[in-house]
């Protein structure tokens, strides 16, 4: 399979196996930028999951409920965007973690 499509399973990924299919691209895919990619959206995952969990607990304080908001729709809007730059075979990074690693 060609790069572009398995850019596009990587950020689908989002929706059916967050931490699965990131962690079997790492190890079994040889392509460096794959490589990249798939540790970035192993990251952003988990940086999101942190971020909902603690706006979740704030939200029974009504501080963290729009943050919240934020965070579940920026769940879903980055990874599609990623989606549409993997088609258009545009290098991206993740926002938050594309320039730990």
């Amino acid at each position: 399979m060609e790069s572009k499509g398995l850019k596009v399973i990587l950020h689908a990924s989002a929706f059916f196996a967050p931490c699965l299919v990131p962690i079997l691209f790492y190890i079994f895919i040889d392509d460096k930028q794959i490589k990249r990619l798939s540790i970035q959206a192993l990251l952003f995952q988990f940086v999101m999951w942190v971020l909902v969990i603690v706006s979740g607990i704030l939200s029974f304080l009504l501080i963290g409920l729009p943050f919240l908001v934020v965070f579940l729709i920026m769940g879903v809007v980055v990874p599609v965007i990623g989606i549409v730059k993997a088609l258009n075979d545009t290098d991206w990074d993740y926002p938050i973690v594309g320039k730990w690693y």
